[in-house]
């Protein structure tokens, strides 16, 4: 298989080859990075009909880690992602349209603290290898901003020298290998 219009079935996401990370802008002069460790999918993808294809994914809250403990702890605490009372944030595609040879919009919504809104997710195919133990996998990577107002995050903090301390603008940067299904 060696183009999108290739694909074909169901498939499952293989978290341990995967990633659905974050960057963030702190004291508008750094970006922090970060991602979450738990997660799960499936999709049932048409490449002759795109339309016809469907991805769902569900992602631990609580799985959410930068690499530093104090921020990751407030992160997942109520000014953020307030995980006890939120335990999952989900993406549901509704569309998908070729872009190109490689390449698609995948559009769906996304839930993260009870409130949804509609995203488009620009997505390359990698490609698709059989692995040693004879799955069939297929990759993509994708990237798109949203804004973390509109999933009510909203907590912040002034800087003296203007500015704010976290962006309102959070960047999701996504790669996938996908394992197709007998």
């Amino acid at each position: 298989m060696s183009s999108l219009t290739d694909l074909k079935g169901s498939y499952v996401i293989d978290a341990a080859h995967s990633r659905i990370g974050f960057s963030a802008r702190h004291a508008m002069v750094t970006k922090v990075r970060g991602g979450f460790n738990e997660f799960e999918g499936s999709a049932q993808l048409d490449g002759t009909n795109p339309q016809a294809s469907k991805v769902d994914i569900t992602i631990q809250a609580a799985s959410f880690t930068s690499g530093q403990e104090m921020r990751d702890g407030h992160v997942k605490g109520d000014d953020f992602l307030a995980v006890e009372a939120y335990p999952t944030l989900t993406f549901a595609s509704t569309d998908v349209k070729v872009t190109g040879p490689d390449s698609f919009d995948l559009t769906g919504d996304l839930t993260i603290k009870d409130q949804t809104h509609p995203i488009t997710i620009p997505f390359s195919y990698v490609g698709t290898a059989k692995d040693p133990f004879g799955n069939v996998r297929s990759g993509f990577e994708g990237e798109t901003t949203i804004n973390r107002k509109d999933y009510g995050i909203v907590w912040n903090a002034a800087l003296e020298t203007g500015g704010v301390l976290v962006s309102e603008k959070v960047t999701l940067d996504i790669e996938i290998s996908a394992i197709q299904q007998a």
